[in-house]
């Protein structure tokens, strides 16, 4: 799609929630909630206009820096949400502008586009063999010309690429997991499940636990400082999921849920699902290191595939991986569980940086790297 004379603006949170809700499919971090669960940034609803008509819409995330001034970075994760697969330059230079005349020294974003997909069956096969480190080593896979589209685009404008080698950083993932739900039935996501994985979710029916939707917060977040201990990972407080769920159940009641898996009354798994239309999303888990051959988690996880395949989603996304294969790898272990659903590996273009005021963007990259390395 080609566009003239197009302009970029802020919009109110009603019109932003209204093109969202256009769309078959929007990250949940473009959504104006989001920038209700985000406090320590200021949120800013923005719009594209060709001539009266709106045909893009971010939220923009803006953080100030310490130590350079009044500047700040300009966030639009998992944004904006535009047509990629149009004349991208046409309404990527009006944001550029609008936000540096408002005192960003940068913008960083992270188009939703894929580049390339691996198969369940092509990720088994890089896992069993142990010449295959990675997934980027492996002989196969889907590539998709709209990610190298846009990729060369971006890197002709002057945007820089900030996507970890590992897949893991500080914003958001590089390589994910996902299950097509498109066109499939219940037993069609069984059969393409691993046996250890259809093993677990009968094992877990067979024990009795019970997976139910609930509002019990404080008992998950007990459980997730749990398993944080457990997995030497640093959580998130009580507040932050209590912001979360009621800024995101104000703008959609469906549109976040808490999973309980309870067995005999115990509370022994629970997870928190996200969906915007088509694309439903697996945020956060937690589980008991107790009880844990009851298979409450592989119960949680069938229970969030088979209630968004009931709500007519596309996708479920089990998020973030790393590309590793390696078995000696301590990160492997989160793909070789995700892989048991059946899906599919998936790189996307990654994040990408444009230094509005050069000589701040380059002192903020030496303090991010002076934190990183403390």
């Amino acid at each position: 799609m080609t566009y003239e004379n197009v302009t970029v603006g802020p919009i109110s949170a009603a019109d932003h929630l209204a093109f969202v809700r256009a769309q078959r499919s929007v990250g949940f971090l473009q959504t104006p909630a989001w920038g209700r669960v985000k406090t320590e940034w200021r949120g800013e609803s923005l719009g594209w206009f060709e001539g009266r008509r709106l045909v893009g819409a971010a939220l923009v995330l803006h953080r100030p820096v310490p130590r350079l001034g009044r500047f700040t970075l300009a966030y639009l994760p998992e944004g904006p949400v535009i047509d990629w697969t149009g004349e991208i330059g046409a309404l990527l230079d009006p944001l550029a502008a609008y936000l540096k005349a408002r005192g960003a020294f940068a913008i960083r974003l992270c188009p939703p586009v894929r580049t390339d997909t691996w198969s369940a069956a092509q990720v088994k096969q890089g896992l069993a063999d142990p010449g295959v480190r990675r997934l980027t080593d492996l002989p196969e896979r889907r590539t998709d010309p709209a990610g190298a589209r846009v990729t060369a685009l971006l890197k002709d404008a002057g945007w820089l690429p900030r996507s970890p080698e590992d897949g893991f950083g500080p914003g958001q993932p590089h390589f994910k997991y996902e299950v097509p739900l498109a066109g499939r039935t219940e037993d069609d996501l069984l059969a393409g499940m691993n046996q250890q994985w259809r093993r677990n979710i009968k094992k877990a029916a067979g024990e009795g636990v019970e997976v139910t939707v609930g509002d019990d917060i404080e008992a998950f977040h007990d459980l997730y400082v749990h398993t944080a201990g457990r997995d030497r990972f640093t959580p998130r407080p009580l507040r932050y999921f209590t912001t979360m769920f009621e800024a995101m159940r104000a703008e959609d009641p469906e549109r976040i849920r808490l999973y309980l898996a309870r067995h005999r009354g115990d509370l022994v798994a629970a997870a928190v699902l996200v969906r915007v239309g088509a694309h439903a999303w697996y945020v956060y888990g937690a589980s008991s290191t107790d009880k844990r051959e009851v298979r409450g988690s592989n119960a949680c996880q069938w229970a969030m595939i088979r209630d968004s395949l009931a709500a007519g989603c596309d996708v479920y996304d089990l998020r973030g991986i790393t590309p590793t294969l390696d078995a000696g790898d301590p990160h492997v272990g989160l793909i070789r569980f995700k892989v048991g659903t059946g899906g599919q590996a998936v790189r996307y273009v990654g994040e990408w940086d444009l230094p509005l005021r050069p000589v701040v963007y380059r002192a903020f990259d030496m303090y991010m790297r002076r934190r990183r390395g403390r």
